[in-house]
């Protein structure tokens, strides 16, 4: 099948069209390039501009009008910079989704899967922090609403249009493709594993945990970390079984958790890291970030009962795959 990956010069954009061509399918690629890598997108058919271009996409969907699926990840995702910048995150992430939406739908597109964040449940985690789809939203940042408003305007545009959604709710995944085709590419990286390798590496002195009074087993946050090429799988599940998800659950939308279903403090995080590693590394405590939450992890069994997705890959492989990317890979394919 043909699918249309948006966002997917990105870091797990990019993964997960590396999963669909191992799995037999093509992703043609729609990406800015705002903050996408054209080393990504350049193996696949590709094109630079913008999801709420309604011309270039109608241009994308003459030349592949065989396209069967959309995966929507074009995003900004920085929950600081979200804070610091109300502004943009709507447009950019809730505006031009909806110009999005609608042109898939006059283009005839009848699958869209939707690249969500578990952020959208905020705090609302209950005494042991374990969310299923069920659990109220309560998203704290700027850019946790901004998925929780995509998902409500998917969930309404799919009942009265022509296409039906499957909104994947992220927890956190780390790593790099185990293939080592792709990456995480932020020369100041966000993502937690990612700074502990630059930290590992020198590129970055110190890891700050940040948030250490948490009502949790050690102080520090809880996440439900998993690899991305876990995550990368469980899009391609969607895609190929798209149609017997919606004959099992019904309706026309169904939001589905990705994650371990296990829960990973930060501090244990960083002690699984040392060991990897094999030395320990410089770190230090540091109060909460704008919009830093406790943290969650995930009921993941509908994952397994609609799509047959379960995560297979350690906690230790991620983190050698981090470590192997950042210090061997990154640097001959990105230089630094």
């Amino acid at each position: 099948m043909k699918v249309l990956v948006t966002g997917g010069a990105g870091y797990i954009g990019s993964t997960t069209a590396s999963a669909l061509e191992d799995a037999g399918h093509t992703p043609i690629i729609l990406d800015s390039l705002i903050r996408g890598r054209r080393e990504y997108a350049v193996r696949y058919p590709f094109y630079e501009g913008d999801i709420a271009d309604r011309e270039l996409l109608g241009r994308i969907f003459r030349e592949h009008p065989d396209i069967g699926a959309t995966l929507h990840f074009a995003a900004l995702i920085v929950v600081p910079e979200s804070v610091a910048h109300p502004y943009l995150y709507y447009h950019e992430n809730v505006v031009k989704s909806l110009e999005l939406f609608r042109a898939l739908d006059e283009l005839g597109c009848e699958r869209i899967i939707f690249s969500s964040s578990a952020s959208i449940y905020g705090s609302n985690t209950g005494s042991d922090f374990k969310v299923s789809e069920d659990t109220p939203h309560a998203p704290d940042s700027p850019y946790a609403r901004t998925k929780h408003m995509i998902e409500m305007a998917l969930e309404d545009m799919s009942r009265a249009l022509h296409f039906r959604s499957i909104a994947l709710r992220y927890f956190n995944p780390i790593g790099a493709d185990p293939a080592m085709r792709t990456g995480p590419y932020d020369e100041a990286p966000t993502h937690v594993l990612d700074i502990l390798a630059d930290v590992a590496s020198g590129r970055i002195p110190i890891f700050r945990i940040t948030g250490v009074d948490w009502p949790t087993r050690d102080g520090s946050g809880i996440r439900d970390y998993l690899h991305v090429w876990d995550l990368a799988r469980a899009h391609v599940l969607a895609v190929e079984r798209f149609d017997a998800a919606f004959d099992a659950f019904g309706g026309d939308f169904i939001p589905i958790n990705l994650g371990s279903g296990r829960g990973v403090t930060v501090r244990e995080l960083v002690a699984a890291f040392e060991t990897v590693w094999g030395k320990p590394i410089a770190k230090e405590e540091a109060p909460p970030r704008d919009g830093d939450v406790a943290g969650a992890y995930a009921s993941a069994d509908r994952a397994a009962k609609l799509l047959g997705w379960k995560t297979e890959l350690p906690l230790t492989q991620t983190i050698a795959d981090a470590l192997r990317w950042v210090h061997e890979v990154r640097p001959r394919m990105l230089g630094y």
